[in-house]
């Protein structure tokens, strides 16, 4: 997969300068920049749009509510719009959004649409929890954890003398012709 570039604005108002004012073709701007056709054709609709400000940073990671996913979509279906021109009159950075927004209507309706959590669930915190008394503890007590600790020292010795035999073995295989 291809690295994500971001261009900077002062580039990109001087790739649609060079377009619009200059009458350059949209592919040898493209080729002399480095650009997609396709980037630079979007970022002449948003100067179109919007002006200057249409190719300022986006904002990353944008939450939108049920209810505006609800209305974009719908005027899709009503105004019979091109993912586009939904991108450009309710200003959505890519049509890859709408795209997941329709997918995820489709199968599971407006409650697809609901925010997802993000991260790790709460149910993978494994850490052991610490006793809270200022009891200390009993012998037998001490014995189980410094048990508990030993079987662990254990493993890991015998996990690090596997990964060495490995190595080991791998290195005999490259030297023997």
């Amino acid at each position: 997969m291809e690295r994500k570039v971001s261009y900077n604005y002062e580039f990109k108002l001087r790739c649609v300068n060079e377009v619009l004012k200059n009458r350059q073709s949209l592919s040898v701007i493209a080729k002399e920049n480095d650009v997609s056709i396709t980037s630079l054709k979007d970022w002449i609709r948003w100067y179109l749009k919007f002006g200057n400000e249409g190719l300022l940073p986006v904002q990353k990671n944008a939450s939108y509510s049920i209810r505006f996913k609800l209305k974009v979509l719908q005027s899709i279906e009503s105004k019979s719009l091109s993912l586009n021109q939904a991108c450009l009159t309710f200003n959505i950075p890519t049509s890859s959004i709408i795209r997941r927004w329709q997918r995820e209507y489709a199968k599971e309706g407006s409650v697809g649409l609901q925010p997802k959590s993000k991260g790790r669930p709460a149910s993978m915190n494994f850490k052991r929890k610490q006793r809270k008394t200022d009891k200390p503890l009993t012998r037998e007590e001490e014995l189980l954890k410094e048990l508990e600790y030993l079987r662990a020292e254990n493993e890991i010795l015998k996990k690090f003398n596997a990964l060495v035999q490995s190595e080991q073995a791998n290195q005999n295989k490259r030297l023997k012709p």
